[in-house]
C-alpha cells in the first residue's frame, strides 16, 4: 500500500495524487521522487561522496565483507525473501549484491539525493530506484525486508526512520540495520562523513524494539580488526588535516588481508557467536504478527 507523505491518507498507487491534500510524487532527474525539495539539497551526507565511492566499493574490503554479512543474513533469516527495499542505497552496492543473491525478488532502492541514484541506475539498470525521505516513508507493509544501511548514524531523528521501517515491513517481515559502534572511536572520519553519533549496542536495541521491533540477532562486526582501526583513529587525531580517501584507498596486499580477517570473522557469526564489540553493529530484527506480543525484557 502507498501511503501520501505529507498527510498519511492512503493513496491507490504510486504515481497517484493523494485524495485528501493533492500531493503527488514528481520525476527529479528520471527519478519518482516523494520528497523532491531534497533531491539535491538533503542533509545528512556530502553529495560529492557518491562518485567516490562508486570507484571504490567493489574493491575495498569493508564494503565487501559488508556485503557478504548482508547476503549471509538474508539467506538465514529471511530465505524466502520476495520484496527488498533498502533506505539510503547510495550507489546501489549492496542491492547489486542482493540482485545476484535473490534475482527474482522485487529490489527497490531509495536514496535522499538523486547523485547516488545515478549511480546506483548505472550499476542496476532493471532495479526501482526512488527518492525518499528516510523519514516519511510512502509504502506501508509492503516489503519482506527493509534496510537501513550505515544510514541511521546521519539522522538526527533515527528513531522515526526505525518506526517508518516497521509501517514498511509486512508482518513477520524483517529488518537489517548496520551502524557505527561505540562512540571513544569517533574522529574525523565522523566529522567528515556527516555523522551525528555512533552508537552503543545498547542505544541500537532499546530504539529498535522501541519502534516495534523483535530482535532476532545481534552482533558486532569489524571486531577482529578493531586494534588496527583504533590505531589508526588515534593517529588521525593526532593530525590537523584529514583526507577522506585515505580512509578507504588501502595497499592491496593490506587490503586483502583484511578481507579474509573480515571473512573469518564472518565464519564465527555464522556458527552463532554474537561478538560484543566492534567497529560496527549489526541487527536483525522482525516486525511481530499482530496475535504475538514483544516481550519487553527480552
Amino acid at each position: 500500500m502507498i501511503v501520501c507523505p505529507s498527510c498519511q491518507s492512503a493513496v491507490p498507487d504510486d504515481k497517484a495524487a493523494c485524495p485528501s491534500c493533492g500531493f503527488s510524487p514528481t520525476t527529479v532527474e528520471g527519478f519518482t521522487a516523494w520528497a523532491p525539495e531534497m533531491a539535491h539539497a538533503g542533509g545528512g551526507f556530502k553529495r560529492e561522496s557518491f562518485a567516490h565511492l562508486a570507484e571504490l566499493e567493489a574493491s575495498n574490503f569493508w564494503f565487501r565483507a559488508r556485503n557478504a554479512l548482508i547476503v549471509w543474513a538474508l539467506q538465514r533469516y529471511a530465505p524466502k525473501m520476495a520484496s527488498f527495499l533498502e533506505i539510503g542505497c547510495g550507489t546501489g552496492f549492496v542491492l547489486s549484491g542482493v540482485a545476484q543473491a535473490f534475482p527474482q525478488a522485487r529490489l527497490v532502492g531509495s536514496e535522499i539525493f538523486v547523485d547516488g541514484l545515478a549511480h546506483a541506475a548505472t550499476r542496476l539498470p532493471d532495479v526501482e530506484l526512488v527518492q525518499m525521505d528516510a523519514r516519511r516513508i510512502p509504502y506501508r507493509e509492503a516489503f519482506d525486508v527493509v534496510a537501513v544501511l550505515d544510514v541511521i548514524e546521519h539522522i538526527e531523528e533515527d528513531e522515526l526512520v526505525l518506526r517508518q521501517m516497521l509501517g514498511a515491513l509486512r508482518p513477520g517481515g524483517t529488518a537489517l540495520i548496520s551502524v557505527p559502534q561505540h562512540q571513544w572511536l569517533w574522529s574525523k572520519a565522523d566529522d567528515y562523513a556527516c555523522h551525528v553519533r555512533r552508537y552503543s549496542a545498547g542505544e541500537v536495541h532499546r530504539k529498535v524494539k522501541a519502534a516495534g521491533f523483535e530482535i532476532v540477532r545481534s552482533t558486532s562486526f569489524v571486531s577482529v580488526l578493531l586494534p588496527a582501526m583504533m590505531a589508526s583513529r588515534l593517529a588521525a587525531r593526532r593530525t590537523s588535516t584529514f583526507d577522506p580517501r585515505k580512509e578507504f584507498e588501502i595497499p592491496p596486499a593490506i587490503n586483502s588481508a583484511f578481507e579474509a580477517s573480515l571473512a573469518f570473522e564472518r565464519g564465527i557469526i555464522r556458527a552463532g557467536i554474537n561478538f560484543p564489540i566492534g567497529g560496527s553493529r549489526f541487527v536483525v530484527a522482525r516486525r511481530p504478527h499482530p496475535e504475538r506480543t514483544i516481550c519487553a525484557d527480552c
